[in-house]
């Protein structure tokens, strides 16, 4: 910022005074010079125009400097404009005053032009400072912010917290936690038949509704995974049902599947179980669940109809009460043998 860019503030209610201190600063440079006879116009004029420095008088009519200074260090917007004060030099009780109050600096009266070009440059040296400090600091904040949200993005919210706040996120393992996989019903062959847009588009409205609907019914995302959206109830937050709670999301993301162009067939999976969760990954973290129960529940989008949610008999008993269904008998699961697996067709 060369002088010409400088915006400067003098209040002083002596106009021999004012005019002095104005010509100097012209003689130095300074062109955007503003002046004010008393706090009150000063205090009006840095409401309306931004300035770099001001030089206040201690002694003024209507509102004296000290008063005008403890209202601007007040203002949050107006608090970091440095302020020299003026004063008679031996005047130190008021010089001490004002110091305390806030004031960057003080120039003695009668005015001595060196002095004044030494105190200008410092005050405005050490804005300049401040003004780079503040700005690194908000780039700094920005990043964090970025950071935090890429991090939600990737993590559910609990294990991002947990991150944030320790540093890592511990492998445990949890008892009674819900999953649910949805699966694309024609997904491959859409893909296939539709412009790269439209495919990603697609996906993308489908995903936004599911991630919605997980978090009504107190559940996660976990992933995706190509067209599958995988989601845990009981895991990282509280849930009085995970289970149940799975289900009622599942049929809302049938019925949001159905809403959303082009219309998609979604077949939902569901398990009840232990499931080992935490982090791996070093340059790109993914959370991520392993065990049986992950195993079963992403097997139950198989033998399932479009429009339907498929659980094995164990889980259903626990959410009948609750639910219509249909048994689909005995069916060959990879890894799990013949397992009897209830078609899930409504709420009661």
């Amino acid at each position: 910022m060369t002088n010409h860019d400088v915006s400067l503030l003098v209040v002083e209610d002596e106009p021999f005074n004012r005019g002095l201190i104005v010509r100097h600063l012209n003689e130095e440079g300074y062109e955007n010079v503003a002046t004010a006879e008393d706090g009150r116009e000063a205090l009006a004029l840095v409401t309306k125009q931004a300035f770099d420095l001001i030089f206040l008088d201690v002694n003024m009519p209507k509102m004296d400097g000290y008063a005008v200074l403890e209202h601007l260090k007040a203002d949050m917007r107006l608090r970091n404009i440095p302020v020299i004060m003026i004063s008679a030099v031996e005047d130190i009780y008021s010089i001490v005053k004002c110091i305390e109050l806030g004031a960057e600096d003080y120039l003695p009266k009668p005015f001595n032009p060196v002095l004044l070009r030494a105190r200008v440059g410092a005050s405005l040296e050490k804005k300049a400072m401040r003004d780079r400090e503040a700005s690194f600091l908000n780039e700094i904040k920005m990043a964090k912010k970025r950071s935090d949200e890429l991090l939600n993005v990737i993590l559910p919210s609990a294990a991002a917290s947990e991150l944030k706040s320790s540093g890592h996120v511990y492998p445990r393992r949890y008892e009674g936690v819900a999953l649910l996989f949805c699966d694309i019903v024609g997904f491959t062959s859409f893909c296939e038949s539709h412009s790269p847009e439209e495919v990603v588009n697609g996906l993308q409205n489908l995903i936004e509704k599911f991630e919605n609907i997980s978090d009504s019914h107190d559940m996660e995302k976990i992933k995706t995974i190509g067209d599958e959206f995988m989601a845990s109830a009981g895991l990282l937050r509280p849930c009085g049902d995970p289970l149940l709670s799975a289900v009622r999301a599942g049929f809302d993301m049938i019925e949001a599947a159905r809403e959303t162009a082009p219309n998609w067939e979604v077949r939902i999976g569901v398990h009840l179980g232990p499931v080992v969760a935490g982090i791996v990954g070093h340059d790109k973290y993914q959370f991520d669940v392993w065990g049986n129960t992950v195993n079963t529940a992403a097997r139950m989008t198989g033998p399932g109809r479009p429009g339907t949610i498929t659980m094995t008999y164990d889980s259903w008993m626990q959410v009948q009460d609750n639910c219509e269904g249909k048994s689909l008998g005995g069916i060959e699961i990879k890894g799990k043998g013949s397992v009897e697996v209830i078609e899930c067709t409504g709420m009661r």
